[in-house]
């Protein structure tokens, strides 16, 4: 009799997953995702009372959540947050901020924000996940939502473009570095995702029909098309990638 290879699960029961910016967005898509898949997750904003909003709303699902309030851009918070925790299986890194302008116009405020969030917390909130994972001896996911802009070039997005290669870069080092621990560390990269972030954008027509005629399937992305994939990178369905960016672009980056 042949023995037939047994796929993976997708089932995440029994773990515990931090998700930042997880009060609307992509990281609120991922966190109920998440919970449905099994995990309990923790979602993390500035926001509390946003994020109990979101927090009351899973568990009328009868899914496990809690809010953790945590701001990306101050370090004590982050190492204090999350030292507070046992260890979290999974890391959704979902906080991220834009702005946006010609390279030419760039303030140097509006860098140094954009890095603040998207690079530097992003950065320390994966560094501070895995401290307590290989502290406590366990395996574990790590996912950077980056971005398409973190492969390519985009109008008025410098800033946000350089901030998402740098959130590329930092992955695969520390995917390097923690394989040995079997901590895993991916980065999932989303086309333009309709979010009430991503309005505007979506309302100046110049915009729009540059981003429909990059998006080979002819759509904009939704919430749920990043919900899948950050499943998938969590859960033992993915347990040889490590290093590696999902590309969830519609075919942007294909050319």
């Amino acid at each position: 009799m042949i023995k037939l290879p047994k796929t993976p699960s997708m089932r995440l029961d029994g773990m515990k997953a931090l998700i930042t910016g997880a009060s609307s967005g992509v990281g609120l898509g991922c966190a109920v995702a998440l919970a449905e898949a099994g995990s309990h997750v923790v979602l993390s904003a500035r926001n509390i009372g946003g994020l109990n909003d979101v927090v009351d709303a899973i568990q009328s699902k009868g899914l496990s959540a809690e809010a953790m309030m945590l701001d990306v851009t101050n370090t004590n918070s982050i190492r204090e947050s999350i030292e507070n925790h046992d260890p979290f299986d999974i890391l959704v890194n979902s906080a991220g901020l834009g702005r946006h302008s010609p390279s030419k116009d760039t303030l140097v405020k509006d860098f140094d924000e954009v890095m603040s969030v998207n690079l530097r917390g992003a950065y320390f909130v994966t560094q501070a996940v895995a401290k307590g994972l290989i502290k406590a001896k366990k395996p574990g996911s790590l996912i950077n939502i980056s971005s398409q802009m973190g492969h390519v070039g985009g109008i008025d997005r410098a800033v946000y473009s350089a901030s998402k290669h740098a959130v590329e870069g930092f992955t695969k080092a520390m995917a390097i570095e923690w394989g040995s621990h079997q901590i895993r560390v991916n980065t999932i990269c989303p086309t333009f995702i309709r979010t009430p972030l991503t309005q505007s954008t979506f309302d100046n027509p110049e915009r729009r029909k540059w981003i429909e005629e990059k998006i080979k399937l002819g759509r904009i992305g939704e919430v749920e098309d990043i919900m899948g994939a950050v499943v998938f990178l969590a859960s033992e369905a993915s347990a040889m990638i490590t290093g590696s960016a999902l590309m969830v672009d519609g075919g942007w980056t294909a050319d």
